[in-house]
Order: C-alpha cells, then sequence, then structure tokens
C-alpha cells in the first residue's frame, strides 16, 4: 500500500496526479488527510482523504509514504507527529519514501538525504542538508525519490510506478495519457 499523505495547502497537483497515476497502474493508494478529512490544497481545492492521520496504522503493508509538496503543507507535513513516526518507520524498514517540491526538505532535515542525490523546488536546496542536490527533474537514491515540482510530476509518478511495479507499466500509463510519444 501507497500512502498520500494531505495537509491543508498542499500542492494539488503534485498530489492528486501521483495518486492517479498510481491507481492507473493499479496500485493500492490510500489518501491520508493531517488533522481532518477534508483537506484544502495551496489552490482552495478542497479533498476528501481515504482516511484522517488519527485513523493512520502503519503496518507491514506499507511500500511507500508520499509526501506533496505546497505551502504551507509542506510545514504542515513536517509538524505532523504521524508524519514524521511514518517517514522515520519507512526510513528504519528499508520502504521508499517519495517527496516532491518543497516536501524533500522534510527529508533534509530529518538527515535522510545525506550522501544522496536530492532535488527540489528552486529555493529548497540548502534544506536538503548534506544531500548531493541535483537539477534533475526527478532524483532516486536508494529507498527516496524526490522531484521538483508540479511540471515534473508525471515524471515522479512514473518513477514510482516503476519501482513499485516496473517500467513497461509505467511507459503503458504514461503512453495512455498521451505523456511520451
Amino acid at each position: 500500500m501507497v500512502y498520500v499523505f494531505l495537509a491543508n495547502g498542499f500542492e494539488e497537483i503534485e498530489a492528486l496526479a501521483t495518486v492517479d497515476i498510481l491507481r492507473r497502474a493499479e496500485i493500492p493508494v490510500t489518501t491520508v488527510g493531517v488533522g481532518s478529512k477534508t483537506v484544502t490544497g495551496s489552490h482552495q481545492i478542497s479533498v476528501v482523504a481515504d482516511m484522517t492521520d488519527s485513523e493512520f496504522v502503519y503496518d507491514g503493508g506499507v511500500e511507500m509514504v508520499v509526501l506533496p509538496g505546497g505551502m504551507p503543507g509542506t510545514l504542515e507535513l513536517e509538524k505532523s507527529v504521524c508524519v514524521n513516526s511514518a517517514v522515520d518507520r519507512a526510513d528504519s524498514e528499508g520502504k521508499y519514501i517519495a517527496a516532491i517540491c518543497a516536501a524533500p526538505s522534510i527529508l533534509g532535515h530529518k538527515g535522510l538525504l545525506r550522501g544522496k542525490k536530492a532535488c527540489c523546488y528552486p529555493g529548497f536546496e540548502d534544506q536538503l542538508i548534506q544531500a548531493t542536490v541535483v537539477n534533475d527533474r526527478v532524483a532516486h537514491d536508494e529507498n527516496i525519490i524526490t522531484s521538483r515540482g508540479a511540471g515534473t510530476v508525471y515524471e515522479f509518478a512514473a518513477k514510482l510506478v516503476e519501482l513499485l511495479r516496473d517500467k513497461e507499466t509505467a511507459d503503458k500509463v504514461l503512453n495512455s495519457m498521451i505523456c511520451k510519444k
């Protein structure tokens, strides 16, 4: 199961396109609203999450934790005990942790990017503490996947599909959406 955490002020495209692409690849995804089941994005689009953070239970079925960016959503995710606990446990178990836009800063503050390639939204590079900052649209290093922002979400989500399934499935989904030649 993939868990996508949503906090008020999240970047809608980064969260919802990722969920959509994963589900098109038939990968089970659950959205988790931080503080409420109804969460409003940074562009005032409200969504109803599948569960709240108080309902979330980390279990052996977690394959990946996804943190969309956006402001102040990233700051709200970083304040969440539930999100921090999920990220810490996923890291300790070698599970995938994916973050896009400003959200890689959360991983940087936690020391999870030390010695790893990572990318983020321009201006947040100094928050990727001890990472090897790259300008790639998507960076994958061990169990960490990062990406730069809303304009890179298709490549980001495709990388997640590739890691959880395979490249053929990722390409098939993007082709069906007319995202690839």
